[in-house]
């Protein structure tokens, strides 16, 4: 039995991938895709999602460009990671700097209208509810001030 050359980077929408791992965790190496979404894609290109990524000839990896490529078109709308776009009011799936600029948009949107989660970022506080009183102190005066005796 032959040694399979094992290929230590796959290019998979703009980014490189890490070809040791296993297909399921390998793509989760791109921004707007997780453990769950990495497995339904693996399901839709017919690899095994535990399959080394490096491994794998050219026709699966395509495949897996191509359903990665096409994500929105194979799955229901609850499954994507924008299901109601602000502007075109449509669902997509976002990947990469995509997302980045669509989350640094939506931030910057929330500042301009000054909605309280906006002004909680622009202030570098916490935003979705948790506690202050204790935790994410930042600053210099830290800790309990001792009463003089």
């Amino acid at each position: 039995m032959e040694e399979q050359e094992i290929n230590y980077f796959v290019r998979i929408e703009n980014t490189d991938l890490d070809g040791t791992k296993a297909v399921q965790i390998a793509l989760t190496g791109l921004p707007g895709i997780g453990m769950h979404t990495s497995r339904v894609i693996a399901q839709l290109a017919d690899v095994d999602p535990r399959a080394t990524l490096g491994l794998l000839d050219e026709e699966p990896v395509n495949r897996i460009r191509d359903i990665v490529a096409n994500y929105t078109s194979h799955v229901p709308t609850w499954m994507l990671n924008r299901q109601k776009d602000v502007y075109t009011g449509e669902a997509k799936q976002l990947l990469g700097t995509d997302l980045r600029m669509a989350i640094e948009d939506d931030i910057n949107r929330m500042r301009k209208i000054r909605s309280y989660r906006g002004i909680r970022h622009e202030t570098g506080q916490k935003v979705r509810g948790q506690r202050t009183k204790s935790t994410g102190r930042t600053g210099s005066t830290v800790g309990v001030r001792r009463k003089k005796a």
